[in-house]
């Protein structure tokens, strides 16, 4: 999608400080970090809410789900612990139509979150 930010990202035609890639995913950290650690994970596909996972390839929730802890390990917050959250929607907080998954880590968290 031409006008879709992330896919450009994705794309390289919009630089992003990546920190993971593969053929189905890339993980780049977000530009207004919520926490010390604030990487985001989007499928290269556009897909535009978890709504539209069931359209995508067999294999890509599984990609972009096992690359989550892969990137956690990586950033070195796996022992003290991270969040995995989906923004699934207007009244959720989506603000980029394109599917992602954002990792936080490297401060506590509290519960409920908003």
């Amino acid at each position: 999608m031409s006008d879709c930010l992330f896919c450009s990202i994705a794309a390289g035609d919009i630089e992003a400080d990546v920190v993971y890639e593969d053929d189905k995913v890339i993980g780049f950290r977000d530009i207004n970090p919520q926490a010390p650690v604030h990487i985001l994970v989007i499928p290269r596909q556009h897909l535009a809410s978890l709504n539209e996972l069931e359209s995508a390839a067999d294999d890509l929730p599984a990609s972009l789900f096992t690359a989550v802890p892969e990137i956690a390990r990586e950033a070195g917050v796996v022992e003290n612990g991270y969040r995995v959250v989906v923004n699934n929607g207007d009244d959720a907080g989506q603000e980029v139509e394109h599917l992602h998954v954002h990792i936080l880590a490297g401060r506590g968290m509290g519960w409920p979150p908003g």
